[in-house]
């Protein structure tokens, strides 16, 4: 009678055991669903940026453009920030020997840079700030960093049902700041933008400066604002929301080609 109470217990605590690693599981893939689709960039967005707030609590993406500026949302910065480069070089491209070898001449030092908020450049019509931000690195960087394309002056943004292609670390929720381990990468399809879809970070915005993304299954997460957006392989957008609570399914995306000549008189005019 003993024995078999006892083997009662021993198969109720596997049971039990069994039951919580499933549920762990089951908790790990609803978070890994949350985010972006839940597929790894790899060998893509060699030139994402890091950016993240010297005083804590804010954290976004960013992208190198040359050796000397990145781009990303005015609401990710207007503070002291720290600026990492060549956060997503895998070993296994040619890139990271490259890196390695920069690395070893510069510094590590170079590539995790403290930017002051006069080497940060905004857009401003009138009284108007947008959302749009320039960062001005302390130094040039290696030319054997990756960079992203910039669309030709005169561009337009992509029209309706064309497909983009986002990225971000994903984190769960602001308060708890858990992001992918690596960076991840889905596909989009652009859509009209409706009243619900905004962002209110004290800058402006209106029809003509965003445009907006949905694929069911995709979303952007706290961190991923001021990350690009792809279209062709050339940057036309950057990630605006940076929802602080749970993730959002529609994507508002600043257009690239209504600054395309700001950017270009900017990076000349400060360089």
């Amino acid at each position: 009678m003993k024995l078999s109470f006892v083997i009662v217990l021993l198969l109720a605590g596997h049971m039990q055991c069994s039951a919580a690693v499933a549920e762990k599981g089951d908790a790990s893939r609803a978070i890994e669903k949350r985010v972006l689709g839940s597929k790894n960039c790899d060998m893509e967005r060699q030139y994402h940026v890091e950016i993240e707030s010297v005083q804590g609590g804010k954290s976004c993406g960013g992208a190198l453009l040359n050796t000397r500026w990145v781009i990303t949302a005015a609401h990710c910065a207007n503070q002291r920030v720290k600026v990492k480069l060549g956060v997503n070089i895998k070993d296994v491209s040619s890139f990271k020997k490259a890196w390695s070898f920069a690395k070893s001449m510069f510094g590590a030092s170079k590539y995790e840079q403290t930017i002051e908020i006069p080497q940060q450049f905004t857009f401003s019509e009138g009284s108007l700030s947008h959302y749009i931000m320039l960062i001005k690195l302390n130094e040039d960087m290696s030319a054997s960093l990756p960079t992203i394309q910039l669309p030709p002056v005169g561009c337009t943004k992509p029209e309706e049902k064309h497909q983009v292609r986002i990225g971000g670390w994903g984190a769960s929720k602001a308060s708890t700041m858990k992001k992918a381990d690596e960076l991840k990468c889905a596909n989009a399809e652009t859509v009209a933008c409706d009243e619900n879809q905004k962002v209110s970070f004290g800058y402006h915005s209106d029809a003509t400066t965003t445009m907006c993304a949905f694929k069911a299954g995709v979303d952007v997460c706290y961190g991923d604002a001021g990350t690009a957006v792809e279209y062709n392989n050339v940057l036309h957008g950057i990630i605006l929301n940076n929802p602080a609570d749970k993730c959002a399914s529609h994507i508002v995306m600043l257009d690239i080609c209504h600054y395309r000549e700001w950017i270009d008189q900017t990076m000349q005019k400060y360089s």
